[in-house]
C-alpha cells in the first residue's frame, strides 16, 4: 500500500518540478499525514529542495529498410498472394465452418432431444423445485445460443466466394 502512494507522490513531485520548476513544500498536519504543496501558507508547512530534472532524449532509430517485392510483382505494401493459395486457403476456411457448423447442429439435437419440449426429466439432485426450473431456463438460454451461432455459421458460408 505504501509503494503505489509513495510512487504516486514522487510522480506528481516530477511532474510539478518539470512544469513549474517552482518551490515544493512538505506540509504535515496535525495528524502526521504529509502532504506536498507549491504553498507553504500553512501551517507545518517546510521548504524541500529538490534537484533538477535532467532529460536525456533517446537515440534515433535508423530507418526501416522497405521489404524487396516478390518476383510475381506486389503493389506497394500490400502482399500478394498467389490465388492457388488463396483458393487453397478459402477451401479450408469452408472446411472448417462446414464442420464446426455440423457439430453445432449435433448440439443443438442433443439439448433440444433433453429439453423434451420444455419438459425435462428432473434429476435426483433436483429435490428444489427450483433447481429444476434453474436448469430448464438454463437450457432454453442454450438453446437460443446454439441456434444464434447456426445462424451465423450459415451467414459465413453464404459470404464466401
Amino acid at each position: 500500500m505504501k509503494l503505489p502512494v509513495c510512487g504516486v507522490i514522487l510522480f506528481s513531485l516530477c511532474l510539478h518540478q518539470a512544469h513549474a520548476q517552482n518551490e515544493v513544500f512538505l506540509c504535515v498536519d496535525e495528524r502526521g499525514n504529509k502532504e506536498y504543496k507549491n504553498t507553504g501558507t500553512t501551517k507545518g508547512c517546510k521548504k524541500i529542495d529538490l534537484p533538477g530534472m535532467t532529460i536525456i532524449a533517446t537515440p534515433k532509430r535508423a530507418p526501416v529498410a522497405a521489404s524487396s517485392t516478390s518476383a510475381k510483382g506486389a503493389s506497394g505494401d500490400f502482399p500478394k498472394v498467389d490465388s492457388e493459395i488463396q483458393k487453397a486457403r478459402d477451401n479450408d476456411r469452408r472446411q472448417i465452418l462446414l464442420d464446426e457448423l455440423k457439430s453445432e447442429e449435433e448440439k443443438l439435437a442433443g439439448i433440444k432431444k433433453t429439453y423434451n419440449g420444455g419438459e425435462p426429466e428432473r434429476q435426483g439432485n433436483e429435490s428444489n423445485y427450483a433447481k429444476y426450473l434453474d436448469r430448464v431456463a438454463g437450457m432454453k438460454e442454450e438453446i437460443g445460443r446454439s441456434e444464434k451461432n447456426i445462424e451465423a455459421l450459415k451467414r459465413e458460408l453464404g459470404n464466401l466466394k
